[in-house]
């Protein structure tokens, strides 16, 4: 999400107008009053909306925010994508010991909306129609939390990858959040910009995007990028800040939240550098577990909010 905020929903509180009668008398009846003033009326703020299978609302310190469910992926366990040089074993073993099944692993795609202010901020815009039948219902998951599309001020891209940019584009090939700039880094934007694949994308959203420098603060004091190498040219986690309260939200640092997470150094398919980017992992769980960060992993079993744990060798995920 980035810098255009999404409206909120406003409700007002009945005005209610007493009236004051005088009392009577027995010769004369004094003159009625003139009826009070109505007060303005106080301004409270929409309910978050309630959580489903699709929607979840938290608090990042004082600002609201919102998980929103764009679908599901199931990859088999066949060492293609996860473990890649090893085993359907040895991924197998880790997790069998975590009580999943065996044959399969499954992700989440979940972008994360967040309000602050006047702004309304979107953290990626899951898949479109990139990955079927299982995901690009991220519309369906707005309209649910009652966030109109036209009232995203700001949208914040992790990386380029058909899940997290997909959405991004209607139907139509138009821009599905007009009135949002569309923000993500500097080395990313130049790798998309140079990919054929990228063209129609590109050209439809070229006017809105704002192209930062890696580690760059967007929203000074609320929205910061955190370089996190190895996946794509220009990979980036967002750090949101309220007060003394924050949230990392990962993008593509991590997929799965027993394998990544307890075997940060194995190869995945999808990172670009995966030497770089198993170490970028292996360092940013160690970091968030020892200083106690709470993330927000967008592939992770929904809504992806909670903190890595250290737990005698290892270290694990706890959700909220």
């Amino acid at each position: 999400m980035l810098r255009n905020s999404t409206t909120r929903a406003v409700s007002f509180l009945a005005i209610v107008a007493a009236v004051a009668l005088t009392a009577c008398s027995k010769k004369a009846e004094a003159p009625k009053e003139e009826p009070a003033a109505p007060a303005a009326a106080p301004v409270a703020e929409a309910p978050p909306p309630a959580a489903s299978a699709d929607v979840h609302a938290f608090k990042i310190g004082e600002l609201s925010a919102v998980a929103l469910r764009d679908g599901n992926l199931e990859l088999p366990n066949d060492n293609k994508v996860f473990g890649v040089g090893r085993t359907p074993e040895e991924v197998a073993t880790v997790l069998s010991a975590a009580g999943l099944p065996t044959d399969k692993l499954a992700l989440t795609v979940a972008p994360l909306l967040v309000k602050a202010g006047e702004r309304v901020l979107l953290f990626d815009t899951g898949a479109g129609t990139n990955m079927g039948p299982g995901a690009g219902k991220l519309q369906g998951a707005l309209a649910e939390a009652g966030v109109d599309p036209q009232s995203v001020t700001d949208i914040f891209i992790s990386h380029s990858h058909g899940d997290h940019v997909g959405g991004l584009l209607n139907a139509e090939g138009a821009p599905a959040f007009p009135n949002a700039t569309i923000h993500l880094s500097a080395p990313e934007w130049k790798h998309m910009s140079g990919n054929a694949q990228y063209a129609a994308l590109n050209s439809a959203i070229k006017p809105k995007v704002d192209a930062f420098a890696p580690g760059a603060e967007l929203i000074p004091g609320t929205v910061k990028a955190v370089e996190v190498k190895g996946h794509t040219p220009g990979h980036s986690a967002y750090l949101i800040t309220s007060g003394a309260d924050s949230l990392l939200y990962v993008g593509d640092s991590m997929h799965h939240f027993v394998v990544s997470v307890q075997k940060p150094e194995w190869t995945i398919a999808f990172d670009g550098d995966s030497a770089v980017a198993s170490k970028s992992r292996a360092d940013l769980i160690a970091a968030s577990a020892a200083n106690g960060q709470r993330i927000y992993a967008v592939h992770f079993p929904f809504p992806g909010v909670g903190k890595f744990e250290k737990q005698d060798d290892k270290i694990v995920w706890i959700g909220e």
